[in-house]
Formats: structure tokens, sequence, C-alpha cells
């Protein structure tokens, strides 16, 4: 076929980069230059990893931040390949530069400060890639949907002829600070005065309420129905096994009082991550509204905790969120009892692991 004839009969020319294993299979190819491939698959999940782009700046965050490590300066090609065939979703990528040594995820004041090197287009086809030059290093690729909230798996593939690293940034579970307040002794004054009365009027002969009384308790003492969304049973079973000392199925009003002090702290993490409307926290601004309360969480607990609490609309309610800092604290505290010298992993019988799971 001339040239002639070529460009009149087609308007459109790829060219394909085979990897290894396909060059392998290939005869003509045994004596080329292979591309290095490194591989990552995995989800874009609602509330946990779908942050959308960057002109999502509030969620961009959550994204999977995946951590790329050039020995030499080297082209290469980022390839994002979307599982939805049935329903595409437009996706992309960005990348930034990032210092070598980085082994956390970067939060959202790194994207506001810092400017992207590549940027990909956004595109509801089935594959997005770019072919870009960049300099011996380390980046942070960000594969995302176009909007937040949309749910797909996905394969990102990294191609070069040097030798390249890809790993996926997270963090591990901690409790940066106690997220039980305790209440100061200055409390026992009269703005507490009225919570005790009641207290008193509902406990028994020493002075002690279960959760059926924490239910009352609550709800004569929470001020509004915002707040009172914390009262219901379950939440008041959670709080007795959370701040019982002694195993009984019982709190004391120092008990009480620590509730009511972690409550008021809990209630301005939650607000302050609520902007939209008030009651309403988005499920994608749940770990950063845990982190402030004390928890750093890595992705698979982050995503247990969003398939339990989200609701329909993917929103929590401050219920949900009370809820979820009580799992959270029973969790962590059997876990750091049976872990003394911090050793990071535990062994449990059968009958331990029953009675640990049944507590959280």
């Amino acid at each position: 076929m001339s040239y002639n004839e070529f460009v009149k009969t087609f308007s459109h020319i790829e060219a394909v980069h085979l990897d290894i294993e396909t060059a392998r299979d290939e005869p003509s190819l045994h004596n080329k230059h292979q591309w290095q491939m490194r591989v990552y698959q995995g989800a874009w999940i609602r509330g946990v990893s779908a942050g959308g782009c960057r002109n999502n700046p509030e969620t961009f965050h959550i994204n999977p931040q995946l951590h790329l490590i050039l020995s030499e300066m080297e082209e290469v090609i980022i390839s994002l390949n979307q599982h939805s065939i049935m329903e595409p979703k437009v996706i992309g990528f960005t990348a930034y530069s990032l210092p070598k040594n980085t082994t956390e995820t970067a939060g959202r004041l790194f994207f506001k400060k810092n400017k992207s090197l590549v940027n990909s287009q956004y595109t509801n086809s089935r594959q997005v890639s770019l072919r870009c030059q960049l300099e011996q290093g380390a980046y942070l690729v960000l594969p995302t949907t176009f909007e937040t909230g949309q749910e797909s798996n996905f394969t990102l593939r990294v191609y070069s002829s040097k030798p390249l690293k890809l790993k996926l940034l997270d963090i591990s579970p901690s409790v940066l600070k106690s997220a039980i307040i305790k209440a100061p002794a200055s409390l026992d004054n009269k703005s507490f005065s009225q919570y005790e009365a009641v207290f008193l009027q509902l406990a028994d002969e020493h002075r002690t309420v279960n959760s059926f009384e924490l239910q009352e308790l609550l709800d004569a003492c929470l001020p509004n129905d915002y707040i009172k969304s914390c009262a219901c049973l379950e939440v008041c079973r959670q709080v007795v096994m959370t701040l019982d000392s002694n195993g009984n199925g019982r709190l004391k009003l120092s008990d009480f009082k620590d509730l009511m002090c972690s409550l008021k702290a809990w209630q301005t993490a939650f607000k302050n991550h609520t902007k939209e409307k008030t009651g309403i926290l988005k499920a994608e601004r749940l770990r950063d509204a845990l982190h402030e309360v004390g928890f750093q969480l890595s992705t698979d607990v982050l995503s247990i905790l969003i398939l339990r609490y989200m609701r329909k609309d993917g929103t929590l309610r401050f219920g949900d969120f009370v809820s979820a800092i009580l799992h959270l604290s029973v969790a962590f505290n059997i876990f750091e009892s049976r872990d003394p010298l911090q050793n990071g992993s535990i062994k449990l019988s059968i009958a331990e692991w029953l009675k640990c799971a049944l507590i959280c």
C-alpha cells in the first residue's frame, strides 16, 4: 500500500507498547529493549477513596495515592484503566513531585500548596494514558474519577525503560490522643448540677446507671434533636461498654461527666467538618473528623466504618459519628491492653477473640 492510499484509508494511527509478558511471546522482539512495568490495582470507594478530581479540593486528598520512584531521568508512560465497561466514569490522573523519603499520605494542605506536575486528560474512555519526561526522584500519582463519590475498580500501570518502583501510600492505624475526655475538677459547679440531679434520680442505690437509664438521662439532658441522635439505646450500650471500668454494665457519676465532656469535644469536631448542612457529615470527611478526635486510620479500616455507618445519601449523623468513635475506642483499648510491649500484634484464643469482637 502506498503512502497516499494509506492516508486515504485510515484517519487514526495508534502505537502500542508491549509489556514484558506480551513481548516474551513475540519472537521478533526477543532482542529488543523491553519495558519495565509496575502495576497497581485498586478501587474508588464512595466515602473512602473516591475524592474526585482537583476541582474538589476538600476531598481530592482521599483518592488513592501511589508513590512512584524513578532511579534515572526517564520518559515514562502512565496508563489508567477503569473496569466500568457498562457505565464508564470520566477518569484521569494527576502527579506531583514528592520528597523521596516520603512514607505517609499527603493531606489536604499539600495539594492546596503544591502545583501538579503531570495532568492527564479526563475522559469516559476505558483507558487514559500519558507519555511524559520525568526527572530522577519521587512522585505522587493520584488516579481519580472526575466527580466525587463515583465507584469503580481500576488498574494503573507505569512503563519505563529504566528500573522504577510503585507502591500505595497508606497509614497504619493508631491513636493520636485519647478520644475520651476526662472531666476536669472544675466541672463540679452549677453548670453541671442540673445534670447531676437527673442522674441521681435515675441511679440505683450505688449511684450508678445502666444503658436503659443512660438513654433516659441523655434524652433529658441533651439540648436538641441533632445531639439527641446519639441517645439511642444501641449507642448507650456502646457508651457503657466503653466507660464501664468494673465490667458490671453500669456507669458512675464520674463516668457520666467524662461522657458529657467527650460529647462536647466530639460535637466540635463534627461541626468543623459539616460545612454544607448542620448535623450532616459527608462520608468523604469522616477520616478527617476522626483524625481530629484522635484516630489515624488506614484505608481498609475506614472502608469498614463507611460500610457500617454511611447512610443511603452518603452522609453520617452525629449519632453515627459517636458510635464510630466508641467502636474505635474499645477496639484500640482491647488491643493495647494485650500488647504491653507494643509489638503491633497480639495472639488470641477463639474464646478471647469472640469476647473482644462482641465487646466492640
